[in-house]
């Protein structure tokens, strides 16, 4: 059985399911997906990946605010915890460092926003979800500052270098592949899927953004997850089967399910 750790339900556009989100859901479930992880980017919308997470006993959610989101409400550490405390949410974030989306010279805010997250995480013990692009060196650093390895977490939609890699499983933290592990223009990232510990990895669609091949360019979905772990059996030389359970286990581990 499959995990999709990373997915924004909330987001997918349902025409092709009829508009009926269960449709989706069953889509998945043919394709073996057993387990949805359904992630946040900012508070005002957080009731929306709240309550699928409600009404089905397979899906989890999280709470937290995408870097990008300068112009979303900026919760505190409290706030956090308050929302942490529905029992769906297993996870902070989806939070981090992104510099190639922002302009602004001065990035105090992202940095101020990042370290609430991670202290909200320390105090409910859920581990923390990250994003990170561009910013690869300040992103260990106030991780490690922070002292995030208390709760660990994912370094989620993983495209960085192997030290990167390296870096963040000694602060345990887990590395998430998605669809752009199967592009063929992904030659680092490959290698890097080649070497990550089979007890470290997970993999995600982080549908509906970055459709896999065969899927490249279309709207992405949860059932699409499969052809994330037929690339990484085929960069691992194994079995998809093998993939699936040893990614659905670590998630497992990683988020005490």
């Amino acid at each position: 059985m499959l995990t999709d750790s990373h997915c924004h339900l909330d987001k997918i556009d349902l025409t092709p399911f009829d508009n009926n989100f269960s449709n989706m859901v069953d889509a998945a479930k043919e394709a073996d997906v057993s387990q949805f992880l359904c992630v946040c980017i900012d508070t005002e919308h957080f009731q929306d990946v709240l309550k699928p997470a409600q009404q089905y006993s397979n899906i989890y959610c999280s709470v937290g605010v995408h870097p990008t989101h300068q112009d979303s409400y900026a919760p505190t550490v409290e706030e956090l915890v308050e929302l942490a405390q529905h029992e769906e949410v297993i996870a902070i974030g989806e939070t981090g460092l992104d510099y190639f989306r922002c302009e602004d010279d001065d990035m105090t805010w992202q940095h101020d926003l990042f370290r609430t997250h991670i202290r909200a995480a320390i105090i409910t013990q859920k581990p923390l979800i990250i994003h990170t692009r561009s910013a690869k060196e300040d992103t260990i650093r106030i991780l490690a500052e922070e002292n995030a390895q208390k709760v660990g977490g994912v370094m989620h939609c993983f495209a960085e270098d192997w030290e990167t890699a390296q870096q963040a499983m000694e602060l345990n933290f887990y590395i998430s592949f998605s669809g752009i592990v199967s592009f063929n223009s992904a030659k680092e990232l490959q290698e890097v899927a080649k070497k990550v510990p089979e007890d470290r990895f997970l993999i995600e669609t982080d549908s509906p953004w970055l459709a896999p091949v065969p899927k490249r360019g279309k709207p992405n979905q949860p059932a699409y997850v499969k052809y994330v772990a037929e690339k990484m059996a085929d960069l691992r030389g194994c079995s998809y089967s093998h993939i699936a359970k040893v990614s659905t286990d670590n998630f497992n581990r990683l988020f005490k399910l």
